[in-house]
C-alpha cells in the first residue's frame, strides 16, 4: 500500500531550541523519498521518526543559510555507511556550490557516488530523474540565492462505472482502456478513454521557505494539496519579517489563499515563540486562509489530503 505523508524533522529558524530542531523534512511520496532542508540533528531526527538512508530517493536544498544545510555531512555519511546504493539526485543552489562541496567533504568518510548532483541557475528547473512525478525548482525572493520546490504526480483518470456499462466495457477491457486510451467493444465500437473516464488531478506538494512575498511562491503554491511554508514571525514582528526577506503568518496564508492551495502546514519559527504561541499562528494565518492549517513541530506527521476527483 503506497504512503504519501510529510514528515517534520525539524520546525525552528536560525536557532534551535529544546523544543525546535532545526529545519528538516521528509516526504514519503509512494515509492519515493525526498529529504528538503537537512539542518543540524537531521541525522538524529530521522532515527526518532524512523527514516533510514535506505528511504531516500532525492536530497532538495532551497539555500545554504546554516539552519537548511548544516545536517548535510551526516546525512550523507549515513548514506555511505549504511550502503544506500540507490541513486540520490541532490539539488542546491549552484551559487553556493563551495557550501555544498565543503560540507559533502566536512570530515574523513568514504565517500558514495549514488550521490548525483544537480546545481540550480535561472528562475526556474524542472529536474529530471524521478520515474512518476515532477519535481521543478523557482528562485524566491532572500538575501541569498533560495529556492523553492514542488513536487507533483502527473493527472490520472478515473473511470465512471456508468459510462463503461453504456458501452459495454467490462473486466480486462476497462483496464486496457485506461492504459492505452481507447479499446473496441465486442459489438465493433471504439470508444476513447475521455468517453468513460473524468480527468482526476494529480497530487502535489510546495515548499516555500525562506522568502519574502513574490510571485514564484503562489506559482509554486498553486493548487498544492499540501503547502509547507515558513511562517518565522508573526505579524507583530512583521518589519523583522521584511528586513530579513522572511514571512508572517498571515503573509503565508496570503500566499495559500492566492495560490487556492488546499492544506497549509506552518513552519521555520524563530526562537522568540514558545509553545504558547502555537495558538497565535494559527489564528493569524487563518485571517487569510479558509482551509486547514498545521502548525508544525518536531517529527509530527500530515498525511496528504484525500484525492480530489
Amino acid at each position: 500500500m503506497s504512503v504519501r505523508e510529510l514528515v517534520v524533522l525539524g520546525t525552528s529558524s536560525a536557532v534551535p531550541t529544546p523544543r525546535r530542531n532545526h529545519n528538516g523534512y521528509f516526504l514519503r511520496f509512494d515509492t519515493h523519498g525526498i529529504l528538503l532542508d537537512p539542518g543540524e540533528g537531521t541525522q538524529l531526527q530521522m532515527r526518532r521518526a524512523g527514516v533510514t538512508a535506505h528511504d531516500l530517493t532525492r536530497i532538495l536544498i532551497t539555500h545554504f543559510h546554516g539552519d537548511h544545510c548544516l545536517g548535510l555531512p551526516g546525512v550523507i555519511q549515513r548514506i555511505a555507511r549504511d550502503r544506500a546504493c540507490q541513486p540520490i539526485h541532490a539539488a542546491y543552489p549552484a551559487d553556493g556550490a563551495a557550501y555544498w562541496h565543503r560540507l559533502r567533504n566536512a570530515t574523513a568518510f568514504d565517500d558514495t557516488t549514488d550521490i548525483r548532483e544537480q546545481p540550480l541557475t535561472g528562475e526556474s528547473a524542472d529536474l529530471g530523474g524521478d520515474p512518476g512525478i515532477t519535481v521543478q525548482a523557482r528562485a524566491l525572493a532572500h538575501r541569498i540565492p533560495c529556492y523553492g520546490y514542488r513536487i507533483a504526480e502527473p493527472d490520472g483518470w478515473s473511470l465512471r462505472p456508468e459510462a463503461l456499462a453504456r458501452h459495454g466495457i467490462t473486466g480486462p477491457a476497462a483496464g486496457e482502456l485506461k492504459r492505452r486510451g481507447e479499446v473496441t467493444t465486442p459489438a465493433g465500437e471504439r470508444v476513447a478513454l475521455h468517453q468513460c473516464a473524468v480527468r482526476r488531478p494529480g497530487q502535489a506538494v510546495a515548499f516555500v521557505l525562506d522568502t519574502a512575498p513574490c510571485a514564484a511562491a503562489e506559482e509554486l503554491a498553486r493548487d498544492a494539496d499540501l503547502l509547507v511554508i515558513e511562517a518565522t514571525y508573526l505579524h507583530a514582528h512583521h518589519h523583522l519579517a521584511a528586513a530579513y526577506g522572511h514571512l508572517t503568518a498571515a503573509q503565508a496564508g496570503a500566499i495559500a489563499t492566492r495560490a487556492g492551495a488546499h492544506h497549509l502546514v506552518l513552519t521555520h519559527f524563530s526562537e522568540r515563540y514558545d509553545t504558547d504561541d502555537d495558538s497565535r499562528f494559527a489564528a493569524e494565518a487563518a485571517t487569510a486562509f479558509g482551509g486547514p492549517v498545521t502548525v508544525a513541530t518536531d517529527l509530527c506527521r500530515v498525511a496528504l489530503p484525500a484525492r480530489r476527483r
